[in-house]
């Protein structure tokens, strides 16, 4: 496999275009969405929806391991899955 070829399969997708950002789609904002409506309440209600944020964007990090566009979106899918999973241990 050449360089190039590597290169590809790390920028590009399947019609060849370099994919480094995305257009949200539903878990991103549902994430973004829960996570400022956390910050902005008090109480049991800003935990509840702050984890509900959280299982969003689990959501979002387990797609894009899975059906990531090339492996920087798959890499970033993991980055963010293991922070995920960090926050998560730190808030039990």
């Amino acid at each position: 496999m050449e360089i190039t070829e590597i290169w590809d399969k790390i920028w590009r997708d399947k019609h060849g275009k370099v994919v480094i950002w995305q257009t949200p789609n539903i878990p991103l904002i549902g994430w973004a969405v829960f996570t400022v409506v956390s910050l902005l309440i008090n109480g049991k209600a800003a935990d509840i929806t702050q984890y509900i944020g959280i299982a969003f964007l689990a959501v979002w990090c387990i797609l894009e391991l899975v059906q990531g566009v090339n492996y920087f979106r798959r890499f970033l899918g993991l980055i963010v899955f293991i922070s995920t999973v960090v926050t998560i241990i730190h808030l039990i």
